[in-house]
């Protein structure tokens, strides 16, 4: 969806919260302006296979306040399900890997505010669904190593990448540092290569990142 044609649906009264694109169907989208019933299908379809989705994916586009990709993917593997987290206090959000008060406080806020609440409950109610998230065992393979991808990936997405580093135990940064352990180079890698090369951080291909997983 382009924020054109959310925009335009807005305005019409078709979609109030997220929840409502669940329930569009194809006379609603080719009455609205400039889509015809090949895109009408086409759009339909891809909301469709939007239903299946991971529960990291479902968090991060939740847009809680300081809740990227990589920390969706640590309250995923930490709790298991949205449930543990909807319930969580800030204490117990505290006890994630790299989650402090701030953030905490965030993501308590975010829950108790009933819109919220009922947005979740709709999406669900649509069908959004995502598998059980495994919780990351005290001995997993790459707890408390800390990763950074960089380039493309041939064999799965940097989201799919992520996701399985995070439900290794590994923590997936968005920048390299000297706390880095390890830099995932794909095809066409961007400035981080170089960073790590300056820092001496080491460089693994995805043959590499895949015996890994």
């Amino acid at each position: 969806l382009g924020s054109k044609l959310v925009g335009q649906m807005v305005d019409a009264g078709v979609i109030r919260t997220v929840a409502d694109i669940y329930a569009l169907d194809k006379d609603t989208l080719v009455a609205l302006e400039r889509v015809g019933e090949k895109s009408a299908d086409n759009l339909l379809g891809a909301i469709d296979a939007s239903r299946r989705t991971t529960l990291p994916r479902f968090l991060y586009a939740l847009g809680i306040p300081q809740i990227g990709e990589t920390t969706a993917g640590q309250l995923a593997t930490h709790f298991g399900d949205l449930e543990p987290i909807v319930d969580a206090g800030e204490e117990a959000l505290q006890e994630v890997p790299d989650i402090g008060p701030i953030v905490a406080h965030n993501v308590v806020e975010f829950f108790a505010q009933a819109h919220n609440r009922e947005v979740i409950d709709a999406l669900i109610a649509a069908g959004i669904e995502w598998p059980k998230v495994e919780r990351v065992a005290a001995d997993a393979p790459l707890k408390g190593k800390t990763f950074v991808l960089t380039g493309t990936l041939s064999g799965m997405s940097r989201t799919e990448a992520r996701e399985r580093l995070i439900a290794l135990g590994a923590k997936v940064a968005s920048s390299v540092s000297g706390k880095t352990d390890f830099v995932v180079a794909g095809a066409d890698p961007g400035s981080k290569l170089d960073k790590a090369e300056r820092l001496g951080v080491q460089v693994i291909d995805e043959d590499a990142l895949t015996k890994l997983l």
